[in-house]
C-alpha cells in the first residue's frame, strides 16, 4: 500500500452527495453511509467465542449506561465473582482428585493395573495442573539494566494507576500490548507490540501503558491465579476431547463418547465467561478511565482509533512480507537496513491514513460491535465512554499525570533499538505475532 494520498471525487450511487476520498481506502458516503463497511463480517473462532462476545457487547452497552447515568463503577466483589471463584475451586478440586487417585492406585498395585491406571490418572492431573506462566521464548526481553528509562516510564504511569510496576517487559511483533505474570512468584510482566508502539504518539504510548497497568491494579479475576487457572484447565479438557477427524468405526464410538463430556465442560466453561464477563468489563472501562487520566482523554480515544486500523496494518505488514521474500535473501547488513527501514515505512503509512478512513472505521465498527477480542466491550462504546464522561488533560498538557518529555523519548528510542530490529526482521519473514 503506497503512503501517497490519491484523491477521487465521485457522486453517491445511493444519495447522490459528492465524495471525497483517497482511492486506496474504501469509498463511501457521509451522508447515507453508503459502502461504509463493504466487507464481509470475519466467522467467530467457534461457540464459546461467540458466547464471549455477545456477553462482552452485552455487558459493554449495560455498563455504558451505568456510568453515564453516576453509578458507581468501581471493581467489587458480587455474587457472580464469588459463584465464579467457588466453580473455579471445584475444578480445581477434580485436578486434585486425578492426583490423589492417582497416587492411591499406585499403592494398591491391583496386579499391575492399579500401576498403569495411577499413571493415567497422575498424568492428568499433571496436565491440567495450573503452572506459572514463563518468558516467552524466541522474542526480546528486556530488563530493568537493559532499559532503564523505559522501565523509569512504566513506573511513573504505574504509579499514576496506583499499581506496583513490572520486572520484565517482552516485545513482539504483535499489534497489541497485554500484561501478565511469569514465575512462581507471580513477576509482573508487560508485553509491548511493537508495530503498535511505533505509530502512536507519546501521548498514545503512556494511555496504552496506562490502561495495561490499570488491569493489575483493577483485580479482572479472569486474569487471577484461581479462576484464570481454571478456565485454562478447562480449555485443556475441551481440545483433549475433541472429535477425532475422519473416524473409523471404533473412532466414531470414541467420538460418540465425547459427545456429552465435551458439552458438559463446554457449558462449565460458558458458564464462568457469563460470570466473569460482567467484571471483566466493568474492568476495561475503569482501566480505560485510567489511562485518559495518566495521559488524557484524547490520547486514550486516539489509542483507540489506531486499535481500529489495527486490521488494515497487519495486511500492511503481510505485504511487507511478501515484498521482502520475492527479493530474496541479501547481506546481513542490507536486511538490518531494510528491518529498520520497515518502522519509518509503516509510521509513514499510519501518517497518511486520513481522517474519514479512521470515521469510517468508527461508523463500521459501531455496525459490527467491533473488539479488540471477546474480553473487551466494543470499541465504540469504550470510546462514548470516554467521551461522555470529564475531560481529562484536554486543555492543558499538565494536567495528565504523566507527561511525555522529548529527550527521554530518544533515549527510550535506543533503548529498543535492538528489540526493534530483531522484531522487524521477524515480521519481514512472516512471523506477524498474535
Amino acid at each position: 500500500m503506497s503512503a501517497i494520498a490519491e484523491e477521487t471525487i465521485q457522486p453517491c450511487p445511493e444519495c447522490g452527495s459528492e465524495i471525497r476520498g483517497d482511492s486506496r481506502f474504501t469509498l463511501w458516503c457521509t451522508a447515507c453511509d453508503w459502502n461504509v463497511d463493504p466487507a464481509a463480517p470475519q466467522p467467530e473462532a467457534g461457540r464459546l467465542e461467540r458466547a464471549g462476545r455477545e456477553l462482552a457487547r452485552r455487558h459493554g452497552e449495560q455498563l455504558l449506561a451505568e456510568m453515564l447515568s453516576g453509578s458507581d463503577a468501581r471493581p467489587r466483589r458480587d455474587a457472580s465473582a464469588v459463584a465464579a471463584t467457588v466453580l473455579a475451586a471445584a475444578v480445581h478440586g477434580i485436578t486434585v482428585a486425578l492426583a490423589v487417585g492417582g497416587a492411591w492406585c499406585l499403592v494398591a498395585g491391583w496386579g499391575g493395573a492399579g500401576i498403569v491406571a495411577g499413571l493415567v490418572l497422575l498424568a492428568l492431573a499433571w496436565l491440567l495442573a495450573p503452572r506459572p506462566g514463563r518468558l516467552p521464548e524466541g522474542r526480546p526481553v528486556l530488563l530493568r539494566a537493559d532499559a532503564p528509562e523505559l522501565f523509569a516510564l512504566v513506573d511513573d504511569v504505574a504509579r499514576a494507576v496506583g499499581t506496583p510496576s513490572v520486572h520484565a517487559i517482552v516485545v513482539n511483533g504483535s499489534i497489541n500490548a497485554a500484561v501478565t505474570t511469569y514465575g512462581i512468584r507471580g513477576r509482573r510482566l508487560l508485553v509491548l507490540g511493537m508495530p503498535l508502539w511505533e505509530i502512536l504518539t507519546p501521548e498514545e504510548r503512556i494511555a496504552l501503558l496506562g490502561h495495561e497497568l490499570a488491569h493489575y491494579a483493577n483485580g479482572d479475576l479472569r486474569n487471577g491465579l484461581v479462576v484464570g487457572s481454571a478456565v485454562r484447565s478447562l480449555t485443556v479438557w475441551h481440545d483433549i476431547i475433541r472429535p477425532l477427524p475422519q473416524p473409523s468405526g471404533l473412532e466414531l464410538i470414541v467420538n460418540a463418547l465425547y459427545v456429552l463430556p465435551r458439552l458438559l465442560i463446554g457449558g462449565l466453561l460458558v458458564l464462568l465467561l457469563r460470570l466473569t464477563s460482567r467484571a471483566g468489563i466493568r474492568a476495561e472501562y475503569l482501566a480505560d478511565r485510567l489511562a485518559a487520566r495518566t495521559a488524557s482523554t484524547p490520547a486514550a480515544v486516539g489509542l483507540m482509533d489506531r486499535l481500529l486500523v489495527a486490521e488494515s496494518l497487519g495486511v500492511w505488514l503481510r505485504t511487507e512480507a511478501n515484498r521482502a521474500a520475492l527479493r530474496g535473501p541479501r547481506s546481513s547488513r542490507n536486511a538490518a537496513d531494510r528491518a529498520d527501514e520497515l518502522w519509518e515505512r509503516l509510521t509513514a503509512y499510519v501518517a497518511s491514513i486520513p481522517e474519514h478512513e479512521y470515521e469510517r472505521q468508527r461508523r463500521a465498527g459501531a455496525r459490527r460491535g467491533h473488539q479488540v477480542d471477546a474480553t473487551h466491550p466494543p470499541t465504540h462504546l469504550r470510546r462514548a465512554s470516554l467521551l461522555a464522561g470529564q475531560p481529562e488533560a484536554a486543555d492543558a498538557a499538565d494536567a495528565a499525570a504523566v507527561t511525555p518529555e522529548a529527550h527521554k523519548g530518544d533515549l527510550i528510542a535506543a533503548e529498543l533499538a535492538t528489540a526493534r530490529t530483531e522484531v522487524a526482521r521477524r515480521l519481514l519473514r512472516g512471523a506477524l505475532d498474535d
